[in-house]
């Protein structure tokens, strides 16, 4: 069937120092050799750009840290090319696919390196990027992040922010994901918005109350605009207890059939977050994969429905809002 997965940080083990891994075999959760064990279509690889605290020897300038992990998954591409290529766009992804080829998307998480520039945002579409997180846990140049204070939860996009989602949709072809945002963030995307939108990595607030979360009201209107939000694998934000971090298959399907009552069918996506999160996982890396879509059938959705999940509503997404 296939399936495309719309966040994993594995990238950031090219930042690391010393590291002698690369993404053909690897002891995270996702390499190439595993994702095609586990029928996978497209893995979309996030630039996490870490919060450095003052004194770490490890920290670089913010270009530095992006050409690393960047350049780490292009040389991977390219020593591997009879296994996966990069694709920027839809097409791609099924010229790929019907090559019997992996595909490989460039997205990046925090939006605090483009430092309030279109030119910027710009110049890291011109290196691959497809699709832009655009805030993490801390406030930046885009706007606020999700919170549990509910004042900043309130808070939306800034001036530079609003222009940015304008740009992105209509003159460049990037796309706006709102996982991490804030509310007040969140529906100023949506209103902005004449393009679908993405949360790659995120459930349902009403399920598991934690802030990172959607709620029934931001499911109905991503729904509404054509968008998708990704099924993410944490624990955390799969239980109602936000301290258990423990995840299983039943928890995610769980999420799934509440995502497709309140945003339709054409708005659910898988967004796992490996190699980003921790716990007891049932789900330990991507070659795993089949038992989610397993374990999806087993609860009730038919075939068709289970391939519009695994790739089809994000493919229609990036027809759309992806140049």
């Amino acid at each position: 069937m296939g399936y495309i997965d719309m966040h994993c940080d594995t990238l950031m083990m090219y930042g690391e120092p010393d590291n002698p891994q690369d993404l053909f075999q690897n002891d995270r959760q996702v390499d190439f050799l595993r994702l095609k064990e586990g029928g996978a279509m497209a893995q979309f690889f996030a630039i996490f750009l870490p919060h450095w605290e003052p004194g770490n020897p490890n920290a670089m300038p913010e270009e530095e840290y992006i050409q690393l992990l960047s350049q780490g998954l292009f040389h991977s591409i390219e020593q591997h090319s009879e296994l996966v290529r990069l694709a920027r766009n839809a097409e791609e992804i099924k010229q790929n696919h019907e090559q019997g080829l992996l595909s490989a998307v460039l997205t990046m998480e925090d939006g605090r390196a483009v430092q309030g520039s279109l030119e910027t945002l710009k110049r890291f579409y011109d290196l691959g990027v497809r699709a832009l997180a655009l805030t993490w846990n801390y406030e930046n140049c885009f706007g606020y992040p999700n919170s549990s204070d509910s004042q900043q939860m309130e808070k939306g996009l800034k001036s530079f922010g609003k222009e940015a989602v304008v740009y992105m949709q209509e003159e460049l072809g990037m796309l706006v994901d709102v996982s991490h945002l804030s509310d007040g963030g969140f529906y100023d995307v949506a209103s902005l918005s004449k393009k679908p939108f993405i949360a790659s990595h995120s459930n349902a607030r009403a399920l598991s109350p934690h802030p990172r979360n959607l709620t029934d009201d931001m499911l109905r209107v991503l729904g509404e605009k054509g968008g998708v939000t990704g099924i993410n694998f944490f624990g955390t934000f799969l239980n109602r207890d936000i301290t258990d971090d423990r995840s299983t298959i039943e928890q995610m399907v769980r999420h799934a059939r509440h995502i497709v009552n309140k945003a339709g069918l054409e708005s659910l996506g898988f967004g796992s977050d490996f190699d980003g999160i921790g716990g007891e996982q049932e789900l330990t890396g991507c070659q795993k994969m089949p038992l989610l879509l397993d374990g999806l059938k087993k609860a009730g959705f038919h075939e068709s429905e289970i391939e519009q999940i695994a790739h089809k509503n994000l493919l229609r997404v990036m027809k759309e809002a992806v140049k």
